[in-house]
């Protein structure tokens, strides 16, 4: 059984990547089927909203924290090699590196930077919108289940 200080990254770790997954979770099941069903420019602007909220410190320490925290296991068990949990282990971070940081910054973001050069109300804005909460939510369920599935990951590694 994984023990000390190991025990501790892995237990952190746990609680990161779930409470990311929750987060996410909320957006896929409800925020974002909220959004919209809003008119396209209230849609908009609530979104711009969201994401300039979401860049501040706690959401922030808790979304980059759990990154580096996966990376600091990765590397550690790639050093020390544990004889239990090694395997469940790097699959952790490899699903929260990849597939929620990773996919956050090749399909998230951009949308979001796409979004945020739009005017709530204009014929562009009106257009991209739906486009938008459906590729956005679509790789928001993808980060969902890798937030989740890291989780578990680590949760299993630990038993």
């Amino acid at each position: 059984m994984i023990d000390g200080p190991y025990f501790v990254l892995t237990v952190l770790g746990v609680l990161g990547t779930g409470l990311v997954a929750g987060v996410f979770c909320g957006f896929s099941t409800f925020v974002m089927r909220g959004l919209a069903t809003l008119p396209p420019a209230q849609g908009v602007a609530a979104m711009k909203a969201i994401n300039v909220a979401a860049v501040t410190p706690p959401f922030m320490l808790v979304f980059l924290g759990s990154a580096v925290l996966c990376a600091v296991i990765a590397v550690v068990t790639f050093v020390l090699w544990p004889g239990e949990g090694t395997v469940e282990l790097l699959l952790g971070s490899a699903l929260y590196l990849f597939g929620s940081f990773g996919l956050t910054m090749v399909a998230n973001v951009p949308r979001n930077d796409a979004l945020a050069e739009l005017e709530p109300g204009t014929p562009e804005a009106d257009a991209y919108w739906p486009v938008y909460v459906r590729e956005w939510t679509m790789w928001n369920h993808v980060r969902t289940v890798a937030s989740a599935g890291a989780a578990v990951a680590y949760v299993l590694a630990l038993t």
